[in-house]
């Protein structure tokens, strides 16, 4: 099946965009939001970021990337977005479409570590729910914690591996120390199986 990159020159409304993911990081939607606030050219910001999506059954637009941002466009009142086409599934049937997005990483239906069914996905943007690990894992990344990686959906495979090291109330009651703990864990051996690890390899 040929993939493609189609960029969209009409706009497409925030809330019509279908998740792929159960979950975001409330605090990096927060982050993305103040960035939006400070953009004196919102127009040449949103030309820059464009939504990768699917055309899925029925012609919805499904998310691949970029959940944080379209969440936090929309919090600010956004109302439409630009787009990429990256592929057109549009002919396929439901099981089909998602058995597709499913091999090749489109989607990630966890919350906890559970993996839920593909009808419990939010139907849009605003119904997407907060997981404090994928924020941890987030500002985890930036302060060094791992390396930038391509591997799909890389964040949400640290945010399990803190999630079954750490407390969640911890990192809610106290996210700076939480941070500071994750940094120590992302450099164990522990966690040398996961995308970006640098921590120390030791000597032979």
């Amino acid at each position: 099946m040929t993939v493609v990159r189609e960029p969209r020159l009409e706009p497409v409304a925030i809330l019509d965009l279908r998740p792929t993911q159960m979950t975001v990081g409330m605090r990096e939607v927060k982050a993305k939001r103040e960035r939006w606030r400070a953009e004196k050219k919102g127009g040449e910001f949103l030309g820059k970021h464009m939504i990768p999506v699917i055309l899925g059954p029925k012609h919805r637009h499904y998310i691949i990337d970029h959940h944080h941002l379209a969440r936090a466009l929309h919090d600010e009142g956004v109302k439409n977005v630009a787009v990429t086409v990256i592929a057109n599934l549009s002919k396929l049937d439901r099981d089909t479409f998602w058995f597709f997005m499913d091999c090749r990483d489109w989607t990630h239906t966890f919350v906890d570590g559970v993996r839920r069914p593909y009808s419990d996905l939010p139907k849009s943007v605003d119904k997407l729910i907060d997981d404090p690990f994928r924020s941890l894992a987030g500002e985890l990344g930036r302060a060094g914690g791992f390396a930038k990686d391509t591997t799909p959906f890389s964040e949400f495979l640290w945010a399990e591996f803190l999630r079954r090291h750490m407390k969640r109330k911890a990192v809610e009651a106290n996210f700076e120390v939480a941070r500071e703990e994750a940094l120590e864990l992302a450099k164990s051996g522990d966690a040398d199986y996961l995308p970006g690890w640098c921590g120390p390899v030791p000597e032979e």
